[in-house]
């Protein structure tokens, strides 16, 4: 029987991981040309095979090798060192879609999306708070009210009284609060600019058109629907509430301080009344803004195309007018206020970690509720590595924010301990009670570095064995076995991350909890509550404030630095950039400030090339997906109509489709789904070394498993020295897959399954098509 020459056309479609490559690497050719796409996210082929549908006769028995190259998502310009910033609202976006895996949309789930979404605006209160903390209370009403603070800083002398009390237009205290406002609100803005902007850039790609197919099942799978990558109208609902609560947050920093001194100063009735307006509209504001984000979730069922326009303009809107109105009326002329201590910063930090606790907990209660009734053995933290990383999102939150007021408070006060010599009283009192509790925090996570060392080493002793069975009638080589041993050793730490994060969440939350109520009780930093006690307390308190102080200086400054490099240096712009390759791979769900979603680009890239090329040639088509470009794959896999499904085989490698994502994302990535997508595909072969810190088995159940899963490929290849291997074989651990010859083997297993007339070779145990099938098991 002659085939057609669409039949005989295959095309291998790879997909690269974490960290990005070059085209020319991926393919092999220092001659490659784009295909499709643009300087962002493109499909390069090799410069000699540019016409290969012309020329079917060329490649009878190997496939057209394809390039998708998406690492400029992540790790372009310079700009993206500035989405460290964004580190929180990623986190806390990662714990959205860490729920336990549910059978069918309850009032449990909605409430457990609910509730990650009131942690993210917690956040952006956190950190506007942080930047009002900073420039309200340290710079406008502490430094520039006293002039031994005041004093050499000629920025500060319009702004500034002198040692009499006296000043300039600008030194009383609601006006200089309404001028340094504009630094927390400026920063409002760009949040909400950048949100719009890497909107369009990043996530504005509009899906594949879902067309009616008899065939077509439900999607089981959430990534299989057609507008779970566009979340146009969450994402703006979100944006616009965030911004007003910033906003709000900026009013209430700068009113309140005003309205307190009106109602305890006997001033004018009418600024009276007016500051309590004031309150009463930032009260309403604020109600509104949390139903807005309580009030509406995802939509995943269709592409909702939807804006709710009047909402989405109209919030941020009425929020910049409060703010306006709330300047005007601080600016008001009270000249006998005068300032002197805090502003109240302890109450709305306090406020800010005491709602943060108690809606972490109440997620948890919410995740374990929700795993109870669908038990996954393999889930980390048995349902709640959600909650454990709302948690650390919190917490980086409030080191971030610390971190700056602290940093700020030792730059004005010159003598570093704010509060001495009549210069500034420094940041609120809670803040450095969450500073020293960093140092125990540390101890915390030495114990718990100190057990996992404990453990590797004794695995590596198990290993040391395995590897002379695994390289048997080889000369023994004790450093060679111990580096492989070790390797693998190593590796395996992965699967104990779930240990550290629960650990590290745990003491965090009781941590957090005692400082609160250190601040509260005692209204003193560590250091002055512990004196009168016994002197191995006063010591420690005293040992843990100025560790902790230390310590949170000492991060911050790193953390500038190394966003600093970033942005000048493009490898470690491309470092930072596999942090986002993670980090990012999810909408925008929690947190609209959030860094952009890649996957909003790469997977309707993916499935419009997969779904075009299969139309215009029929032929056939390897996804071949490496690391974080297997999940790319498995995503844009499950987006692609059932036709065009079977006509794809999936080739895995270094993939952490179980090994992370199942077990961290189990409702997306759990032992169902990835089920599901071995029967919907074609056929599936997952590569993986016990090498690779990364990638692993899939781990399907019954006799999937070992249909997809091979058994662990050998690394290095050769133990010693042999005559194919002349020099030592490296130790490849998450690279260089194609190196193996199984890898091109796999493949070719894969692309002689997919010939629909021959039926070709199946994976160990599986029985081979019938003739004129597509391959495909009658299951």
């Amino acid at each position: 029987m002659e085939r057609d020459t669409a039949d005989e056309t295959a095309l291998e479609l790879l997909v690269h991981g974490v960290g990005g490559t070059t085209p020319e690497a991926m393919l092999g050719d220092p001659r490659t040309v784009r295909v499709s796409g643009d300087d962002t996210a493109a499909v390069y082929r090799r410069a000699d095979d540019a016409d290969a549908e012309q020329r079917p006769d060329d490649y009878r028995g190997k496939p057209v090798p394809e390039a998708y190259v998406w690492c400029n998502l992540t790790s372009g310009n310079g700009s993206r060192a500035l989405w460290l910033l964004l580190l929180p609202f990623m986190v806390v976006n990662l714990a959205h879609w860490m729920r336990p895996n549910a059978h069918r949309r309850t009032r449990t789930v909605r409430a457990y999306g609910l509730l990650v979404r009131l942690v993210g605006l917690s956040l952006t209160v956190l950190l506007v708070a942080a930047a009002c903390e900073v420039a309200l209370d340290l710079v406008a009403w502490q430094c520039a009210g006293t002039h031994a603070c005041a004093e050499g800083r000629s920025w500060l002398g319009f702004l500034a009284v002198d040692a009499h009390g006296h000043g300039g237009w600008w030194s009383q205290p609601g006006r200089r609060l309404a001028l340094a406002a504009a630094v927390p609100a400026a920063l409002v803005g760009l949040l909400w600019y950048l949100s719009h902007r890497t909107w369009g850039a990043y996530e504005s790609q509009q899906p594949l058109p879902h067309q009616p197919d008899p065939e077509e099942e439900a999607p089981t799978n959430a990534l299989g629907r057609p507008g779970f990558w566009y979340g146009r109208r969450l994402v703006a609902r979100l944006r616009a509430a965030h911004t007003a609560a910033g906003l709000l947050t900026v009013a209430a920093a700068v009113g309140t301080s005003a309205a307190r001194f009106d109602r305890g100063s006997g001033g004018p009735v009418l600024l009276d009344v007016l500051g309590r307006i004031l309150d009463g509209a930032l009260v309403v504001g604020t109600g509104i803004v949390v139903w807005v984000v309580c009030r509406r979730g995802r939509s995943e069922n269709i592409v909702d195309r939807t804006l709710d326009r009047t909402l989405v303009r109209l919030l941020p809107a009425a929020a910049l007018a409060l703010l306006l109105l709330t300047f005007l009326y601080a600016g008001w002329s009270r000249p006998e206020w005068r300032s002197h201590g805090r502003l109240p910063g302890d109450a709305t930090f306090g406020g800010i970690v005491l709602v943060q606790g108690a809606v972490v907990v109440a997620l948890a209660v919410v995740a374990h509720a929700i795993h109870h009734r669908a038990r996954d053995s393999r889930a980390a933290l048995r349902g709640l590595g959600g909650p454990a990383t709302a948690m650390l999102a919190c917490a980086l939150g409030g080191v971030m924010s610390g971190g700056v007021s602290q940093r700020v408070a030792d730059w004005l006060d010159g003598s570093g301990t704010p509060g001495a010599d009549g210069t500034i009283d420094g940041p609120p009192v809670l803040l450095s009670w969450q500073a020293s509790v960093i140092p125990p925090l540390l101890i915390v996570v030495a114990v718990v570095c100190a057990v996992l060392a404990r453990r590797t080493i004794r695995l590596k002793r198990r290993e040391t064995a395995a590897v002379a069975t695994d390289y048997p009638g080889e000369p023994e080589d004790a450093a060679r076995t111990s580096r492989i041993a070790g390797t693998r050793a190593r590796a395996a730490l992965t699967d104990q991350a779930p240990m550290i994060i629960g650990a590290v969440s745990t003491v965090t939350l009781l941590l957090g909890a005692g400082a609160l109520i250190g601040a509260w009780a005692t209204h003193q930093v560590p250091g002055e509550a512990a004196q009168g006690a016994y002197d191995i307390v006063e010591g420690a308190a005293q040992t843990a404030q100025a560790m902790g102080s230390w310590l949170i200086g000492l991060g911050f400054i790193l953390f500038v630095t190394w966003g600093r490099r970033a942005y000048r240096d493009a490898s470690a712009r491309r470092t930072i950039g596999i942090l986002w390759d993670v980090g990012t791979f999810w909408p925008r769900a929690a947190h609209p400030f959030a860094p952009p979603c890649y996957a909003e680009r790469a997977v309707p890239d993916l499935t419009w090339r997969m779904a075009t090329w299969t139309r215009a040639t029929g032929g056939r088509l390897v996804l071949s997906g490496h690391s974080q470009g297997s999940v790319l794959a498995a995503a844009a896999a499950w987006q692609l109509h059932p036709t065009v499904r079977r006509r794809v085989a999936l080739l895995t490698y270094g993939s952490p489709l179980e090994r992370l994502y199942g077990r961290w994302f189990p409702a997306h990535f759990g032992p169902a789904a990835l089920g599901a997508l071995h029967r919907q595909v074609d056929c599936w072969r997952n590569l993986h070394r016990t090498t690779d810190p990364i990638g692993g088995p899939v781990r399907l159940p019954g006799e999937d498993g070992p249909q997809v899963d091979h058994p662990a490929l050998k690394d290095p290849l050769a133990y010693g020295r042999t005559e194919q291997h002349p020099l030592p074989a490296p130790i490849l651990g998450h690279s260089d897959y194609q190196a193996d010859p199984v890898f091109a083997e796999e493949r070719a297993r894969l692309l002689a399954r997919l010939r629909p007339e021959v039926p070709g070779p199946r994976p160990d145990g599986e029985p081979a098509a019938p003739q004129g099938s597509s391959g495909r098991s009658s299951s």
